[in-house]
């Protein structure tokens, strides 16, 4: 019998420029933080297979990251991995993203701006019936010009969310995706072949540990610096709780106040759909 081969989607829309979504750097600005260790991996332990997420048929990418995110929280916490069923991010999807089940392809793709805002406003859908949810307490964007704030994401709260523009070197037809994704002068010109949304989940001197389609790949600083676009730290409650850890070492306090602005619009958004 023929080996068959994965589908590998994309869909990450372009960045988004909120003025309101805070900004480690100038959260931080006058402090000065210890060095980020030189190496974390958070996915120590975890199963080779985390699951494609719906990745391989829709281009839910920015909803499957997140539920990448929880199994890594969950596993760190408390030693079990949370993998939500299918069902669940096809509903963040809908939710966050406008994706109509009814219509027939991959979907609108998604702005990891807007998953991360209805993560803070409403929740991402958990359980087998998608009734509970998991709502972040913040997030905030990340110079991804600053190599160690990205590694203190990481070391901090488990994971970074970030955005990339995809090179087609990484995906060949037919072919999975390589080990390890790099970048060289040669490749600068490379035809982008789409937008995509993965959380990583440890680093070293070389790269990032990447979680993508179920799987693990490495990023190297390289290609990092080249591709990558957009990050965010995200403070989760089940982190928290676990490690103790926020992004820049803000107090929730801190952080929850920066979102007051977020909130105060998704609490409007709300009012309004349910005038209508």
């Amino acid at each position: 019998m023929a080996e068959t081969k994965h589908h590998f989607k994309l869909g990450r829309l372009a960045r988004e420029h909120d003025p309101r979504v805070p900004h480690l750097s100038a959260l931080l600005a006058g402090k000065t933080l210890p060095a980020p260790p030189a190496s974390v991996d958070y996915t120590k332990g975890m199963p080779q297979n985390l699951g494609m997420m719906l990745n391989d048929t829709l281009g839910d990418c920015t909803c499957a990251a997140v539920y990448h995110a929880i199994q890594v929280w969950s596993f760190n916490a408390s030693g079990n991995i949370d993998t939500e069923p299918d069902g669940d991010v096809e509903k963040l999807y809908e939710l966050a993203c406008g994706y109509n089940p009814k219509v027939p392809g991959e979907g609108p793709g998604g702005n990891e701006q807007h998953v991360l805002k209805y993560l803070l406003s409403r929740g991402a859908p958990t359980g087998p019936t998608g009734s509970s949810t998991n709502k972040i307490a913040a997030f905030v964007e990340v110079d991804h010009r600053i190599t160690d704030d990205v590694k203190r994401t990481i070391n901090d709260c488990g994971v970074a969310y970030i955005g990339f523009n995809v090179p087609d070197y990484i995906m060949p037809a037919g072919q999975d995706p390589p080990a390890v994704w790099d970048y060289k002068p040669s490749q600068a010109n490379a035809k982008i072949v789409g937008g995509h949304a993965v959380v990583l989940a440890g680093y070293d001197a070389n790269g990032a540990r990447v979680i993508s389609w179920g799987q693990y790949y490495t990023m190297t600083w390289a290609f990092f610096g080249k591709w990558v676009d957009e990050v965010y730290a995200i403070a989760d409650q089940i982190w928290i709780d676990a490690k103790g850890t926020t992004p820049g070492g803000l107090s929730l306090t801190q952080l929850e106040a920066q979102m007051q602005g977020l909130k105060e619009e998704a609490a409007s958004a709300v009012k309004h759909v349910a005038a209508d």
